[in-house]
Parts: structure tokens; sequence; C-alpha cells
């Protein structure tokens, strides 16, 4: 899939879009982690739960963040990145605009940022949030939360501490009309380097639940 880009805040964002292949087909995006830790569009699990959307029948986007690779713009501390992200999707929608439903993943900076977006679009009505690190960005925004979706995260992450992302879980699940899925992926590290089957085996079984017309949770 060639390289594209689309208007972003601060000009330029350097993206790959697998266009939907039905009308009415939903869409993803695909949102990466910490751009100043590395942090690209073509990180391997970016890159896996692209994959995965695309295998679904999902129109997705993956994007790079202000400052990565050929995108225009410098890092923001999240702040532009929201913007930016706010501005993908404004981009996947014009393109489709009849998509049924839309979803958003992220891992760990990507997470936090897709969770702030959520808040913002409620057409967002699953997310996936893969290391969503709770123990070094403020989550409180997510009150309440306006959709269901999974927080997958490593038990031996070194970077986001798995406490406090069932802390998160814990407060989440207080509230009504959503369902919050969490899954610990045993001796994983941040980057799940030797547990990435195990990772995508939760992504997977996720979206096998949620995208079955008999699922109760729309």
């Amino acid at each position: 899939m060639p390289a594209i880009a689309i208007p972003g805040p601060e000009g330029r964002i350097e993206a790959r879009f697998s266009p939907p292949p039905r009308d009415r087909a939903p869409i993803a995006m695909i949102l990466h982690p910490h751009p100043q830790a590395g942090g690209t569009m073509n990180d391997r699990i970016t890159q896996e739960l692209y994959k995965t959307f695309v295998a679904r029948g999902f129109g997705v986007l993956r994007f790079n963040f202000r400052g990565v690779g050929r995108s225009e713009g410098e890092f923001d501390n999240g702040i532009g990145e929201l913007s930016d992200a706010a501005a993908a999707l404004d981009w996947v929608q014009s393109f489709h605009p009849e998509a049924s439903t839309t979803w958003v993943a992220g891992f760990s900076f990507g997470a936090w940022i897709g969770m702030q977006l959520l808040m913002r679009r409620p057409e967002v009505r699953g997310f996936i949030s893969i290391a969503p690190p709770a123990n070094m960005y403020d989550f409180s925004f997510l009150a309440p939360c306006p959709s269901s979706g999974i927080l997958i995260q490593g038990v031996g992450d070194e970077i986001v501490n798995p406490q406090a992302v069932q802390k998160l879980v814990d407060k989440l699940r207080t509230q009504k009309h959503i369902t919050i899925h969490h899954d610990e992926i045993p001796r994983a590290n941040h980057f799940f380097e030797n547990e990435m089957d195990m990772l995508m085996d939760s992504v997977n079984t996720y979206l096998d639940m949620r995208l079955d017309p008999d699922c109760p949770i729309k």
C-alpha cells in the first residue's frame, strides 16, 4: 500500500490507507506509540492491528503523527497529536461517509490519544487500547467513557504499570451502558516481543465477539 498525504493542522500527514471493500463497510483508525520513543505507523503492533482490521473488511487508516516520518510539524505533547487524529478521522469519513461504524485502536501513547478521540467523536463505537499508559498520563477525561472496548496489558510491562491499568479498568467498569473487557498477557513486556501471537489472539477473540451480529454490545 503506497503512502498517501492527507491534510492536517500542521500540514501534510503521511498515512497508509486500505479503502473500504464495499458500501457501508466499517472504518478503523490505528494510532502508533510515542513519537519521541521511536514510535511510527510502521511499528510492529500498529501494523498488525492494521492488517487485522483490513482482513475483516474495514476501511483502515494508519498515519504518522506530526514530526514523524514525512508528516509535517513538531511533537506537541499529545495536544497536537489529538488534533492530527481528529483530522485523519475527518479525512477517512469524507472518503467513506456511509461507514456503518467507526473503531479506534492504539498502542501505548496511541492508546491514550485514541481514548481522548472517542470522547470527542460519538461515532466511535469500539476501541482497542494496548498498554494504555495509565501511570504516565491522566485518563480522568473518561468520565464517562462513551463506548465499549478492550484494554490489553502485558503482565511483565516495564513501562506501563499493570496495576495502574487495572485501576483504570475498575473505574471504567463502574459506568453504566458500556462493557469494558480487560486481558492480561502473561510474561509480556511493553512491546509484546515474545507474545505477539497471544496479543493478536486477544484482539481477534474480542473482534469476533463484537462483530458477531448477535453480540449484545453495540
